[in-house]
């Protein structure tokens, strides 16, 4: 009896090795995805990070002003510019975007899919609202920047943007020139900043 499990447990041991060799192989080769789908994303966040920030001289993102109704609201992004401080609402939507000033809703159509999400506008405007009540007499502006795989086939609407026209519509310029543009908003930029939270809802 003694032999025959001997010779059993012989026959299987490859057999067990090999199941275990084939598990960790495909834990690490699912792993190793992960890990690439995650550096992948993080170059992208990275890169769409340095582009935004390139049209400014100072910006912070991620964070929460006061509502002034004792909550607060998420803002993407806050720039500092020549022309003052830039609110962004960053929005990545698939497919073709149907969407106007006077719309509720608008609508995405990505193949047979359809979906819609909130006129993203009356948010903005809230955000504006709430820097514009930190930053005293400082302009500020708030603009929709959606990503490239949002088209537009009947036209951007009011205060929106592609990523792609961001530079274009918020020229730096040479960057010693636009400090020294920027210099009488640098007291009022720093209180705003001053009352900016972190936000727990990271989307950059």
């Amino acid at each position: 009896m003694g032999t025959e499990l001997s010779a059993a447990f012989g026959t299987m041991n490859p057999l067990v090795v090999g199941a275990v060799a084939l598990i960790i192989g495909v834990g690490l080769g699912f792993f190793v995805a992960r890990l690439g789908r995650w550096y992948r994303a993080r170059r992208v966040r990275l890169a769409l990070r340095e582009r935004i920030s390139a049209v400014s001289l100072d910006h912070v993102r991620d964070v929460l002003v006061p509502d002034g109704n004792g909550g607060a609201l998420h803002i993407d992004f806050a720039l500092l510019t020549p022309r003052g401080l830039l609110v962004l609402d960053m929005r990545d939507v698939a497919g073709n975007v149907f969407g106007s000033d006077q719309m509720a809703e608008w609508t995405v159509m990505d193949g047979a899919q359809r979906s819609t999400f909130p006129n993203p506008q009356n948010t903005l405007y809230d955000r504006v609202a709430a820097v514009k009540a930190l930053a005293g007499e400082l302009s500020v502006e708030g603009r929709i920047v959606f990503m490239r795989r949002s088209v537009f086939p009947k036209g951007l609407p009011r205060l929106t943007l592609s990523i792609d026209s961001l530079n274009q519509e918020f020229p730096l310029g040479d960057r010693n020139l636009a400090e020294r543009n920027a210099a009488p908003f640098q007291a009022a930029w720093s209180a705003v900043k001053a009352q900016l939270i972190p936000s727990p809802l990271a989307k950059i």
